[in-house]
């Protein structure tokens, strides 16, 4: 069965790696570092501050802990246990995968650290600011420094799915303990 699965998952890499552009490669390439986002985050922080005040401090320090333990859990539970190549270190793959710019990743690629963090932010940010509109572009956001990944050559659909499986549930979790923080510390006033 396993077996069977990492067929379905190399095919559906090769095809999704396969589409590809001049264009795309600079897009993707920028989607998928992490400097680049920086703003992003600004804004956010500036975002949480204004709306929550001093709960925002707790939200901020709570997502802080989050992109810690998402990162750290998909690297010394899942990486460092399983160490599946990632494609673009597979030599059964060699000659078969797309890479932008040469760029490789590090050696082993189950779970997507990148689709754990973007996933475990966007879903606390989603439960947080109970807000549609973000809430898509948050989770939209997510799937595409996800999918960059794949089009960079340096993740099975399987590590993505699984990274982001991963980050929700962690999200989750932070957000519930969040909120046994902000009852603690800010009841509500009757």
């Amino acid at each position: 069965m396993l077996e069977y699965l990492n067929q379905i998952d190399t095919k559906l890499f090769l095809f999704l790696n396969s589409i590809h552009s001049d264009f795309l490669d600079g897009v993707m390439f920028f989607i998928s570092g992490k400097k680049e986002w920086i703003p992003l985050y600004i804004a956010i922080i500036i975002l949480i501050l204004v709306r929550f005040k001093k709960r925002g401090l707790i939200a901020i320090l709570s997502i802080i802990f989050l992109l810690i333990l998402t990162d750290q859990t998909s690297v010394h539970l899942f990486k460092n246990v399983f160490e599946r190549l990632r494609p673009s270190h597979n030599p059964q793959l060699e000659g078969l995968v797309y890479l932008v710019n040469n760029y490789k990743g590090g050696r082993f690629g189950f779970i997507s650290s990148h689709a754990a963090n973007s996933f475990g932010f966007a879903m606390f940010l989603t439960l947080l600011f109970k807000n549609k509109y973000f809430s898509g572009f948050m989770l939209t956001w997510a799937t595409i420094v996800s999918y960059s990944r794949i089009y960079l050559g340096v993740h099975y659909p399987g590590d993505i799915l699984c990274g982001a499986l991963l980050g929700i549930i962690l999200g989750i979790l932070m957000f519930q303990i969040y909120k046994s923080i902000v009852k603690k510390h800010f009841p509500v006033k009757k």
